[in-house]
């Protein structure tokens, strides 16, 4: 039991490192590769490299609040967030696979933004998509880990609540 427990523990913290590194890494290259709000077209004008540091939230949002509320909105709640979905994953034994894996991106993408907060005072953007009717704003890798992370989270809540009809159970222990 404390075997499986361990190894649990160890894939959780080993996908939330990946993800923080992979945001992070990216984030770095970015900054020294990339000048400011240059327009790179990678795949024609269907996916540009930029780099764009936003002081706000999502899409700039919450930007020019003072300093103070901008660290409690921006960093210190986020970070209790994190922390408690960090908490569920570690001792919540009847958790899926999928969940696990979900709840593990988040953090990771989370902690990649919060540290870029903390650090820098803002979050490196980099990456936006342009396929006519599909089109996203500015993103990062940490964005990328949250989406991924949000979208196992619900495939697993879709998956599970048809298989509870057939009582089929699958727990990581």
């Amino acid at each position: 039991m404390l075997t499986n427990k361990i190894f649990r523990t160890f894939v959780i913290l080993l996908i939330i490192i990946a993800n923080i590194g992979c945001d992070q890494i990216s984030k770095s290259i970015v900054r020294e590769t990339v000048d400011e709000r240059e327009w790179i077209e990678v795949f024609q004008d269907n996916l540009i490299l930029t780099n764009v540091e936003n002081p706000g939230a999502f899409f700039g949002w919450l930007s020019d609040l003072p300093p103070v509320s901008k660290s409690v909105l921006l960093a210190l709640l986020p970070s209790l967030a994190i922390l408690s979905i960090l908490y569920v994953v570690l001792t919540r034994m009847n958790l899926t696979r999928g969940t696990v894996v979900g709840l593990s991106f988040i953090v990771g993408g989370g902690i990649g933004n919060i540290f870029d907060r903390i650090v820098y005072g803002s979050v490196t953007d980099f990456l936006h998509i342009d396929l006519g009717i599909f089109r996203t704003g500015i993103f990062n890798m940490a964005d990328v880990s949250i989406m991924v992370g949000m979208g196992f989270v619900l495939w697993d809540m879709v998956i599970n609540n048809k298989r509870e009809g057939l009582g089929v159970v699958d727990e990581i222990s």
